[in-house]
Parts: C-alpha cells; sequence; structure tokens
C-alpha cells in the first residue's frame, strides 16, 4: 500500500517537477537573451558615438583643410594682382616711351621732307641743265645719243677688253713667279722639317679565325651567340664563305673596333656563349676607351699643344679609328699641327693658334656618324664650347670655306691641311672613285659654252680644257678659268688641290706656190 503511494506521489510530482523546470529554464534563457540584447544596444551606441566623433574629427580637418586651400588660392590671387599691376605699369611705361618716340619720329620726318624737297628742287635743275647740255653736244657732233654711245662702247670695250686680258695676265705672271717662290719655299721648309713616316692605316673588319670550324661555334645554336654578340656591340657580323675569315661591319668605328677585339679574344678563348660575350664585350670596350685616351694624349704632346681639356682630348683620341681616302686622321692631325706652326713661324704669325686649330681641325669627324652638321662645324662647336680661343674656332670652322676665313691663321691652317693630304702617298682612293672623278672633271669642263676638248691629266689633278679661238678672247678664257674651278669647288669633294688650264691657240697657216 506504502509502495503504491509512493509509485502515486511520484507519477503526479515528476510532471509538475518538469513543468517547474522548463519554466525556470524558459525564464533564464529569456533573461539572458534580453540581457545580450541590452548587451548590443549598449554597444552599438559606443559605436554609434565613435562615429560621430570620427565625423567632428573627419569635418574638422577639412575645415582646416579648406581654410588652408582658401588661404593658399588668396595667396596665389594677391601674386597675380600684384604682377598684373607690375605688368600693367610696365606697359604704360612702354605706351609712353613709344609715344614720346613717335612724336619725335614725326618731328623728324617733317624735316626730312623739307629736305627732300630742296634736293628734289635741285635735282629738277641738274636734270635741266643736262638736257641743254645734251641738246648742245648733239648740234656739235651732228650724232643722236643712241649712235654716239654706240660708238664710245664699242671703242672702249675693244680697248677695255685688250688692256684687262694683258694686265691680267702680267698681273698673274709677276703674282706666280713670286708667291711661287715664296710659297715653295715655306711650304718645303715645312715638309722637310716634319719629315714623318706616313703609314696609311685602314680600320680593319676582318677577323681572322683559325678554321671553318669555328664560324659555326660563333653562330651558336639557332644563331643564339651571333644574335647576342651583334646586338651587344652593335655592330653586323657577317659569315660568308670566305676562309678563315669573318667580317664585323659597322658605320661606327670605335664600336667596329670593340667588337674586332672583343671577337679575336672570343675566337682565342674558345668560351663563346652569350654570358662570356657581354663579359669580353665590357672589358674590350674600357680597353680601348682607354686607348683612346691615350692616343689623343700622344696627339696632344706630339703636336705641342698643352692644355686641352680632356674631353676634346678623348674626342681627339677617337681619331685613331677613323680614315679618310686611306689617311689615318689622328696622324694626318698631328702632321697638319706641325706643319701650320712652321708655315705660321715663317710669316709671322700667331704659331699656337695655327698650331691648335690644326690639330683640331677635323675634331669633328670623331662624332659626325652621331650628329647633324659637317665635321668643320660640329669640331668648332666642340672647340667652343670647351672653352677655345675665337681665333682657334674660326680657323676651325673655316678651313673649308663653309664660314669666312677671319685671320691669317685659318689661312694657314687651311694650306697646312692641302698640304698633309695631298703630298705624294698621304691618301689613296678606290678605282671606280678614281674614275668617277676625272670623268666628272671632264663633264665640268665640256659643259662651257666654246669647249673643243678637255682632259683631265696627273691622277686628276689638273684639267686641261682646250677652246675654240674664234669664240673664246683672251679675257673669256680667263673667265672660263675661273668659272670651272669654282664649278670643282661647287659640286665635288677631292684630297688636294686641282689645276684649270684654258689654252687659246691661234694658227696662221700659209703656202709659198
Amino acid at each position: 500500500m506504502n509502495g503504491n503511494v509512493l509509485i502515486w506521489i511520484e507519477l503526479i510530482f515528476l510532471p509538475i517537477a518538469l513543468g517547474l523546470g522548463l519554466i525556470i529554464g524558459y525564464m533564464y534563457k529569456q533573461s539572458q537573451v534580453e540581457k545580450a540584447k541590452l548587451l548590443r544596444k549598449e554597444e552599438a551606441e559606443r559605436i554609434l558615438e565613435e562615429a560621430k566623433e570620427q565625423a567632428r574629427q573627419m569635418e574638422i580637418q577639412a575645415r582646416d583643410q579648406a581654410l588652408e586651400v582658401l588661404k593658399k588660392a588668396e595667396s596665389e590671387a594677391e601674386r597675380k594682382r600684384n604682377e598684373l599691376n607690375r605688368e600693367e605699369d610696365r606697359l604704360q611705361k612702354r605706351r609712353e616711351e613709344l609715344d614720346n618716340r613717335l612724336d619725335r619720329l614725326e618731328k623728324r620726318e617733317q624735316v626730312l621732307n623739307k629736305r627732300q624737297s630742296i634736293i628734289d628742287k635741285r635735282a629738277n635743275e641738274i636734270e635741266h641743265m643736262h638736257a641743254e647740255e645734251l641738246e648742245e653736244l648733239q648740234r656739235i657732233s651732228q650724232l643722236s645719243i643712241e649712235d654716239a654711245r654706240t660708238i664710245l662702247l664699242a671703242d672702249v670695250e675693244k680697248e677695255a677688253r685688250s688692256d684687262m686680258a694683258r694686265i691680267i695676265r702680267q698681273v698673274e705672271m709677276e703674282a706666280r713667279e713670286e708667291g711661287e717662290t715664296r710659297a715653295r719655299k715655306i711650304i718645303t721648309a715645312a715638309i722637310q722639317r716634319v719629315a714623318s713616316d706616313h703609314v696609311v692605316e685602314v680600320t680593319t673588319s676582318v677577323v681572322e679565325i683559325p678554321s671553318d670550324e669555328m664560324k659555326g661555334r660563333i653562330i651558336g645554336r639557332n644563331g643564339r651567340n651571333i644574335h647576342a654578340f651583334e646586338q651587344a656591340a652593335g655592330v653586323d657580323v657577317i659569315v660568308d664563305d670566305t676562309p678563315e675569315a669573318v667580317t664585323i661591319s659597322c658605320f661606327d668605328p670605335v664600336r667596329r673596333e670593340i667588337a674586332r677585339r672583343a671577337l679575336a679574344k672570343l675566337i682565342q678563348d674558345g668560351r663563346i656563349h652569350p654570358a662570356h660575350i657581354e663579359k669580353v664585350l665590357k672589358t674590350e670596350q674600357k680597353e680601348v676607351e682607354r686607348s683612346i685616351v691615350e692616343a689623343g694624349e700622344q696627339a696632344v704632346y706630339e703636336a705641342g699643344v698643352p692644355g686641352l681639356h680632356p674631353e676634346i682630348i678623348r674626342t681627339l683620341g677617337r681619331l685613331r679609328y677613323r680614315t679618310s681616302y686611306g689617311q689615318n686622321q689622328l696622324a694626318h692631325a698631328v702632321e697638319t699641327a706641325k706643319i701650320a706652326a712652321i708655315i705660321a713661324a715663317e710669316l709671322g704669325a700667331d704659331v699656337e693658334v695655327a698650331r691648335t686649330a690644326a690639330l683640331l681641325h677635323d675634331l669633328g669627324k670623331a662624332v659626325d656618324h652621331s650628329m647633324e652638321g659637317t665635321h668643320a662645324q660640329l669640331g668648332a662647336e666642340i672647340a667652343k664650347r670647351y672653352g677655345l680661343p675665337p681665333r682657334v674656332v674660326n680657323a676651325i670652322s673655316s678651313h673649308h670655306h663653309e664660314t669666312e676665313q677671319e685671320t691669317v691663321e685659318a689661312a694657314i691652317v687651311e694650306a697646312a691641311d692641302a698640304i698633309s693630304g695631298a703630298r705624294p702617298g698621304a691618301r689613296r682612293e678606290s678605282l671606280d672613285q678614281y674614275i668617277k672623278r676625272v670623268r666628272s672633271l671632264e663633264d665640268i669642263a665640256n659643259s662651257q659654252k666654246g669647249v673643243t676638248q678637255s682632259f683631265a691629266l696627273q691622277a686628276g689633278r689638273e684639267v686641261r680644257i682646250f677652246v675654240r679661238p674664234e669664240d673664246i678672247d683672251d679675257l673669256e678664257a680667263i673667265r672660263m678659268a675661273r668659272e670651272v674651278a669654282k664649278k670643282i669647288e661647287e659640286t665635288m669633294q677631292y684630297p688636294g688641290q686641282i689645276k684649270v688650264t684654258v689654252i687659246r691657240e691661234t694658227r696662221a697657216v700659209d703656202y709659198a706656190k
């Protein structure tokens, strides 16, 4: 019985206890939810406050920046206003000056008008007197003005042409005799005192290789080695059927020399691959630059021109790898400097100016492949840039008559340049160039009116022109020689000088019967 009661009690109170537990758990959960909502609300309010504070700070900063920009704009506007005021003042002063000048010009114009009227009046009087004199002369001579002028001009022209031809021949003969004697003496002394051995140097672009198998190593797999070498050196490498030789082609003689040395060293070393190619090229570039400076310093020492700027010396050294008509330009520059110094001393000119200008007269040839302009203009610009005297600059720029020669030293430099380039063995040219030059000389001569034949002699250094005597008189022959020489100078390039001789021959033939 008691056991049943306990069972019933447990059955009754167990659901009640479970219900109370669920109610208590639900209430606890609700309290936790409310607490969490309260915490989130407080967090949201805190974040909102922080956002408002940041907004206020940003607003303050923006306001400060706006004020700063406004101040800068106001200061800039003030500066512009001041500048405009100053400009307005200057324009006002300028306007006043122009007004004053205009007033002075108007007054001067009035004075000139008065003088012009007086001059016109006197000119009218003179013309009236001249007309009266002409009428009187016509009455006395019974000839019109045109008839008298024709007769007078014919007589004067005939006599003047005869006298002019005779005087020109006499003056030229005297000048030639005296000038050639003195010039021959000075030039002979200069050449004998210089007495430098001339060696024609040509910057070669051919590299010898031990065997034709080396060509494959130079080219590399799929042309890798030769492409790397050409790109790094800035040259073209020509591998053709030439036995045991490779050709290097480049407009820049210094780059070509660097490439030649580097390729020879690579062939000797045997290690030909892109990384080693760049290393060897850098090494040879330094060596060539060093040799250029040494060559420039040696040339300056041999010519006796101290105190030049290092950049001028370095540029001068680049002429070691430049040739013209087969003549090495650095050796030519030194030889020209020595000859110019001797000629200047003989003529009493400034020896130092002549020597310096002669040494640097072809300086522009070291850079003319990379800059626009003739080598005389470029050389003069370099000399002027590094503070050389104006007389030296003028002698450099005018040694090919591109500018006017202002000093006797400029003429001496031109003469020394011609002597160094024109003496036997100094220069050489190819057969095609020689034939082309000879034909051009004969074409220029044959283009003149009255020419029967022309011949280029002495390897193109003299042109002899035969003319018809009935068409060309003595004075016209002299004019033709000068005209042909001038045309040759304007249209052709040649080493040394070219002699132009016009031959006018009159033959009188008769027969004894």
